[in-house]
């Protein structure tokens, strides 16, 4: 009894079945099988509409072929459910497969036979290639036997057309015996071979001495030129070794004559050595060198030959002169070896490192130049440039050339030179850097060029390091001293500019700015000529940012000149009373004063500064000093509220100092002009007088109520600093009584506003400014002076900022907020209320 998934035969075991039987698949008709389409089938049917008649019998077979479907169906699942036909359907398979693995069987048997059979004919095929071969090689050897004959026989007779033609036929069918040597007889001719060539090589080289030496019994050219093609059959080494032995004779005169213990081999007299071997390579050229093929480069070799003698005995030399060596002979020496040099590749059309590589015994290492031996020794010629430098053909020292604007006396010198400028305006206008400048850097340039020519490797690279020297130098002690002040200083009534103070200042900046930029390119250009050694080290990025420093520092003066200025100005703001306002009609006379001040000032320097960068620099300092000098001048006024006063009396003070602080708004956004004005600029201007807007707000808002003053405060400030607090009743003038009060309500209201924050732009306000300028002027070598311009509101507060006052509470000793109990415990600090009850004795009188 069967279950019934044994009676449900695998898949893959009916495909077995079906490619045993050689049974086919049933053929797809128009319903059978997967690519069914029934529009299609219809269209069979019904190709046109007279074919619609047909309507009922197609209907009837169609009928008609279901029911045989059905039939066909029902018997075979009949017979699926017989066990016995199953059964039998099994047995069978299994005779099947047994038949199968007798077939392979039998083929197994037949592939055996067939090898049998055919073994005997591989044997023969074998055979055949052998014989063939055999005859192959006796025929070669018949054919080496004739050639060596030949070869010979064209030996003894010295033809060397015949013994090319003879020797690279032997040569060539030899080729094929190499294998066969231990035969006894393809060992002899082997063997034969090599001493014909043996023969043939002391035959070429008898001959080749004889033809040098140039006697009456001396081969013809013509016969050299065919000994040069048979010197090629027998291989490179003898090429080599016959050129070789010719550049020692033509050279063995010039090893006596220039011998290292004569005059003539000395440093001095090596033009002599260049004049010798140009004579000997014009002999050689016109003489015996027609003779040689020009494949082999006899000339090549001459060069090579002389080269590797001069350059032993130049570095001989060189190292034997030592400190003793002087920086004319050197330079003349390797000038004129660089002509020869140069002179040989052109001569010969290709490079002399070329020329070495391809003649040299060792090519992986071939021969330097005679320039080369020259390079340990050019710390000579550099040390030399740190004195002297060649401009045009007039020599003249770098220590001199700067001699006139290092010292005391530069400063003095220029302002003489200035105070002629009403003479000759043109001439003052036409100078926009100082000459020494570009003078300096013409030296630099010819330098360069002459260094370059001479040698691109460590003496380049040490060259660069005399100019960064001087390049330091000529910023810190040419270019600051022109800007240290000789003259006493003006009186602080004195509203007019030193005007040649101000031209010497923005002459040093374009001179910087000018000695920055050719530095980059001087950078750039060396970093181009010198080898690739040395190029990730080529960089004069601290020498840049040292003329970088000069030009703020020359800003600084600049600042200093306009400080100067505007001082009585803003002293006329510190002595102001403001009690005394009683109408605001307009802006305040000292506020006309100081705007005359800065356009005075700005209209002088601005035609004078050729950097647009520095300009825009200048404005962004000014502007912040500006501010920060305008804020002191009116903390050192307060109190800006008379203790008792109306609120109407405020008002007319806010409304004076607002006007004020717009009208020097206006003037410092107008100052730049449209050219220089940039967005950062003005976005710094506005942000700054803001915050002395707010400022002035909250200063002059009425402290009664305290609770609104306060809020207010918050509002407007938006911190909950003590000491800021503290420094807004400071400015009104507030009482100690009521100050106290005043700072009790503040704590109390910020401890319940966490979101306030502990610092604002009043944290670095300074309620007791210097009386004297914070601009000073530094060595530029110190720190680097930034150049991009200082930040608004907060970084304006905080460039004159002094330490807090001792014993007043800062910022961060407003006591944490944000829970109920910090809340608690805001009085519960003994030291904070002990330095809060002795601020009478603290704070300002």
């Amino acid at each position: 009894m069967y279950h019934q998934q044994s009676q449900e035969l695998p898949h893959d075991l009916i495909l077995s079945i079906q490619r045993i039987l050689d049974l086919k698949d049933l053929p797809e008709t128009d319903i059978v099988g997967d690519g069914f389409n029934a529009v299609d089938v219809i269209n069979g049917y019904f190709p046109d509409e007279e074919s619609l008649g047909q309507l009922d019998a197609v209907q009837a077979k169609l009928v008609r072929d279901e029911q045989d479907l059905r039939d066909e169906i029902a018997q075979l699942q009949g017979e699926l459910k017989d066990h016995h036909r199953m059964q039998l359907t099994q047995e069978m398979i299994s005779e099947l497969v047994e038949q199968m693995y007798l077939i392979r069987d039998k083929a197994i048997e037949s592939e055996a036979i067939v090898q049998k059979v055919t073994r005997d004919i591989q044997v023969l095929d074998l055979a055949k290639k052998n014989l063939s071969l055999s005859m192959t090689t006796l025929k070669r050897l018949q054919m080496l036997v004739n050639a060596l004959s030949q070869l010979e026989d064209s030996v003894k007779d010295k033809k060397y057309p015949d013994i090319t033609k003879s020797l690279s036929a032997v040569k060539q069918i030899s080729a094929s015996f190499k294998q066969y040597t231990s035969v006894p007889h393809i060992g002899q001719l082997w063997k034969r071979t090599q001493e014909l060539q043996g023969e043939i090589r002391t035959l070429l080289e008898s001959d080749f001495d004889f033809y040098y030496l140039q006697t009456p019994n001396s081969p013809k050219p013509a016969t050299i030129t065919a000994a040069c093609a048979t010197a090629d059959v027998l291989g490179p080494d003898v090429r080599a070794a016959l050129t070789t032995r010719y550049t020692a004779l033509l050279l063995a005169e010039y090893r006596r004559v220039f011998r290292l213990s004569d005059e003539a081999g000395q440093l001095d007299n090596i033009s002599r050595r260049y004049a010798w071997f140009r004579r000997i390579l014009g002999t050689h050229e016109g003489g015996l060198g027609r003779a040689f093929l020009p494949e082999w480069k006899v000339g090549w070799w001459l060069v090579t030959g002389f080269i590797d003698t001069t350059r032993g005995d130049m570095a001989a030399l060189l190292s034997k002169a030592g400190k003793d060596l002087t920086v004319t002979v050197l330079l003349d020496a390797l000038q004129q070896t660089k002509d020869f040099e140069l002179s040989m590749a052109k001569k010969f059309g290709a490079p002399l490192q070329d020329i070495l590589q391809e003649t040299s015994s060792t090519p992986a290492r071939p021969l330097q130049s005679i320039s080369s031996c020259f390079e340990p020794h050019m710390g000579v010629y550099v040390q030399h440039q740190d004195k002297w430098a060649f401009p045009a053909a007039r020599p003249r020292a770098i220590a001199d050339l700067l001699a006139p604007h290092r010292g005391s006396k530069t400063r003095a010198s220029l302002d003489t030179h200035q105070s002629h400028s009403t003479i000759d305006d043109a001439e003052q206008t036409a100078m926009v850097v100082l000459p020494s400048s570009t003078e300096l850097f013409y030296v630099y340039g010819q330098t360069l060029d002459g260094c370059a020519m001479l040698s691109t490797g460590k003496p380049l690279f040490d060259l660069l390091g005399v100019f960064k020297k001087w390049l330091r130098v000529y910023a810190e002690e040419v270019l600051v001293l022109q800007m240290r002040r000789t003259q006493p200083l003006r009186r602080s009534a004195d509203v007019r500019y030193d005007q040649n103070e101000i031209k010497n200042a923005c002459l040093v900046i374009n001179t910087a700015e000018y000695c920055q930029s050719t530095a980059q390119e001087l950078e750039e250009k060396v970093r181009q000529r010198i080898n690739g050694d040395f190029k990730e080290r080529i960089s004069l990025q601290t020498e840049c940012d040292l003329f970088i420093s000069v030009a703020s520092s020359a800003i600084i003066v600049l600042l200093r000149e306009l400080e100067a200025v505007c001082e009585p100005a803003l002293a006329t703001l510190t002595r102001t009373t403001w009690i005394n306002h009683e109408l605001v009609t307009g802006q305040s006379p000292y506020i006309g004063d100081l705007v005359h001040a800065l356009e005075s000032v700005t209209e002088a320097i601005v035609p004078l500064v050729e950097s647009k960068k520095y300009l825009r620099n200048l404005f962004d300092k000014a502007s912040s000093l500006v501010f920060t000098r305008f804020t002191n001048a009116l903390v050192r006024s307060r109190p800006l509220k008379e203790n008792g006063a109306e609120q109407v009396h405020s008002l007319i003070i806010d409304v004076a100092l607002l006007i004020d602080l717009s009208a020097l708004k206006s003037c410092l956004l107008r100052l730049p002009g449209e050219v220089l004005t940039t967005h950062g600029y003005t976005r710094s201007v506005t942000k700054t007088t803001q915050c002395l807007e707010t400022l002035l707000k909250v200063v002059v808002t009425p402290q009664d109520p305290a609770e609104r003053f306060i809020l207010n405060y918050t509002l407007l400030i938006g911190d909950a600093s003590f000491s800021n607090f503290q420094k807004i009743i400071d400015l009104k003038g507030t009482p100690r009584a009521e100050q106290n009060d005043l700072l009790d309500f503040f704590i109390t209201i910020t401890s319940t506003k966490p979101e306030l924050e502990q610092t604002s732009f009043l944290t670095a306000l300074d309620m007791d400014p210097p009386l004297t300028s914070a601009l000073g002027l530094t060595s530029p070598n110190g720190s680097r002076i930034a150049l991009p311009g200082t930040g608004a509101g907060e970084a304006l507060f905080g460039t004159l900022a002094s330490p807090p006052i001792s014993n007043t509470p800062s910022g961060a000793d407003t006591p944490p907020r944000g829970d109920a109990h910090s809340t608690k415990q805001v009085f519960s600090d003994i030291r904070r209320l002990m330095n809060f009850a002795v601020r009478r004795d603290t704070g300002p009188q």
